[in-house]
């Protein structure tokens, strides 16, 4: 017998609970591989499956029936930046992981794991016999490999909030080959569903057996490598480049890097005008009957340099399943009308943000004049009601969606219409007075308002053509209702990748983004609530001071009182004092309307060949859970190949 720990979180209150289910050992399967492999195994290329499997492997429960072998899962991916199209469809394989419902954490890397009475203490134990992508074992070495590299201020200057409490870091130790523990200095109730969502990749995503030859205190002859890439000036930026976070192109562009994941890159993210990542012989999963996943041979991806071409494609039946960029109300006729051309269905997204379509201000700014207006609350109100957001939504998202401010989605269980709603009516005139009572009531020849230096003042928002959400339109409507009111909106387009680069130094204005947090993913996704995260785009600054009181920019004492609103939900396992604080968390945020808001969306779409099974139908989506990526490797063909 063997104990299980589980923790099971309400969908309808965001509780979390503790239980324990005591289960009988896995009844013995005949395992069964893919022909691609048993021929491997057969010329003596690759060891048998029983080497190749944990002891003890994880039984994936099925979705829809047992799949067949073969195919190739087809997609398309666009050029700079487009990483996550990766991430969210092959790559999240953490410790534990989010049901296919997105109703409870259960098991993965991790065959089980113990919670201490306190939420302090979160020990993990491994599945023997489990093996990276090039065969080498996994085991506890790895994840303190990564551990060591957290620690390392030349390679971890800045540490993701999930890993860090109000006393400090977490502290990683072994207990055995297999066993680790992870302990943090006061409660941490929401670290399993951290783990669970896409940012507890960083614990499982290092091996040691390759990374450690770039780094200098393993490797006394690191310098011969670094000589050897043109890409690298030390040690460090060799590393970086080896062992890039799989949030960044690096890793996407490594295909000699080993990988826990279903799939493992054969040809690497920009390097070809097609992606491809093939079977993972060492996958240390299987379905109910024995058989080893992934069922699906390959999957690839075109680069394209437009959404309309990943259209093209989708009409021509050269795309097997995808809803990012395409799976918008803009796309829907189109798609329709090409249905049975295509030889696709549609399948329901759960994308529940937030908010779709966000103007976030950089309340960092470098420049003071900018950081002092930007920075007041009149100002952004103001913005807020010269806004027609109706008419964005008629125009630009053809009536699908509901005016809202950046606020929990009405589907969630502690959802105040006034969050939502606040600031949202179209008021030219208010808009104007407010303007004008924060002294910019003096204007150009043309119409736009002078900031204090008498010069005219003028925010460049960046904006990038992602997600299908049509930024770049509603940025040019934005800007439009900015000039009726007298304020110089000006627009530049970026791609994502160097979006994010300047937002994340705080080197901009503003920009249009979405954010998380709409429904219970508030709890462990807030960065639009309260500036955590390495998303904050808003105020990046504040977020490094967060994390670390001597980095960053120190904040006002409204926003410090964000971070304490916040520890009322990470430092207690207590689901109602959790709730309690977010709500409470939540109500300071809007207040203070932060970002501003333009379109809530009632959920999204994506589309799936005829012959495509074992897809979760909805499929949850919001901001750190990544999915399908838990569930991508029992995706199969019915027949065991694309259809023509």
């Amino acid at each position: 017998m063997r104990l299980t720990t589980r923790m099971k979180t309400s969908l309808k209150t965001g509780a979390a609970g503790l239980c324990f289910v005591v289960s009988g050992a896995m009844p013995a399967l005949a395992f069964e591989e893919a022909p691609t492999l048993a021929a491997k195994v057969a010329d003596g290329s690759l060891p048998a499956l029983e080497e190749r499997l944990p002891t003890n492997p994880m039984v994936m429960e099925v979705l829809d029936k047992t799949g067949e072998y073969g195919g190739t899962l087809r997609r398309a991916i666009l050029g700079g930046g487009d990483q996550h199209n990766m991430v969210r469809l092959i790559s999240n394989e953490n410790l534990v992981r989010w049901s296919a419902d997105w109703s409870e954490v259960k098991t993965n890397i991790a065959e089980s794991y113990e919670v201490s009475d306190d939420a302090t203490t979160f020990t993990f134990k491994l599945r023997d016999g489990m093996k990276w992508s090039d065969g080498a074992p996994f085991t506890a070495d790895d994840i303190l490999f990564w551990y060591e590299i957290f620690n390392d201020e030349r390679l971890t200057p800045s540490k993701h909030a999930m890993y860090v409490g109000a006393s400090g870091a977490v502290e990683v130790s072994k207990i055995d080959d297999l066993t680790v523990e992870f302990k943090f200095g006061e409660p941490n109730g929401l670290f399993l569903q951290n783990l669970a969502y896409g940012f507890g990749y960083y614990t499982v995503n290092y091996p040691r057996h390759y990374l450690a030859q770039f780094h200098a205190d393993h490797n006394p002859d690191v310098q011969a490598l670094v000589d050897a890439e043109p890409a690298a000036s030390d040690w460090v930026s060799l590393f970086n480049l080896k062992a890039g976070p799989m949030h960044t192109p690096a890793f996407w562009q490594n295909a000699d890097r080993p990988t826990l994941h279903p799939w493992h890159i054969v040809k690497g993210y920009g390097s070809t005008e097609r992606m491809v990542a093939e079977r993972n012989p060492y996958y240390w999963k299987v379905d109910e009957a024995g058989n080893q996943l992934p069922y699906i041979d390959k999957v690839a991806w075109d680069q394209v340099e437009d959404v309309e071409t990943i259209l093209l494609k989708a009409f021509n039946g050269e795309i097997d399943y995808m809803a990012r960029h395409i799976g918008r109300p803009s796309n829907l006729a189109a798609l329709t009308d090409n249905k049975e051309r295509g030889s696709y269905d549609f399948y329901s997204v759960g994308d529940i943000p937030s908010n779709q379509s966000i103007l976030m201000f950089n309340l960092n700014n470098p420049d003071p004049i900018k950081n002092e207006i930007v920075n007041t609350f009149e100002f952004r109100q103001a913005v807020s009601h010269a806004v027609d957001r109706q008419e964005i939504i008629d125009l630009v998202y053809l009536g699908a969606g509901t005016a809202a401010q950046t606020a929990p989605h009405k589907s969630a269980p502690f959802y105040q219409e006034k969050w939502a709603k606040q600031y949202t009516e179209f008021d030219p005139d208010k808009a104007n007075a407010l303007l004008d009572g924060m002294g910019l009531d003096k204007k150009d020849d043309e119409g736009f308002r002078l900031g204090p230096d008498g010069e005219r003042f003028t925010l460049v928002f960046l904006v990038a053509d992602v997600f299908g959400l049509q930024f770049p339109d509603v940025m040019e409507l934005v800007a439009e209702y900015a000039a009726d009111v007298g304020l110089d909106f000006q627009v530049r387009a970026s791609d994502r990748s160097r979006l994010q680069d300047l937002a994340s130094s705080a080197e901009h204005d503003a920009y249009i983004w979405n954010c998380g947090g709409g429904v219970v993913d508030a709890y462990t996704n807030p960065y639009c609530y309260v500036p955590q995260g390495q998303a904050v785009y808003w105020a990046p600054k504040w977020a490094s001071w967060g994390v670390d009181n001597a980095t960053g920019i120190e904040p006002p004492e409204h926003i410090k009182a964000l971070f304490t609103a916040y520890e009322g939900v990470t430092t207690t396992a207590d689901p109602a004092k959790q709730e309690a604080a977010l709500v409470d968390l939540i109500d300071q945020a809007t207040g203070q309307l932060l970002t501003i808001g333009m379109v809530q969306s009632d959920g999204a779409f994506g589309i799936a060949r005829n012959n495509l099974r074992n897809f979760p139908n909805p499929m949850p989506i919001a901001g750190q859970l990544w999915t399908p990526a838990p569930y991508t490797a029992q995706f199969f063909f019915e027949g065991g190949a694309n259809l023509p």
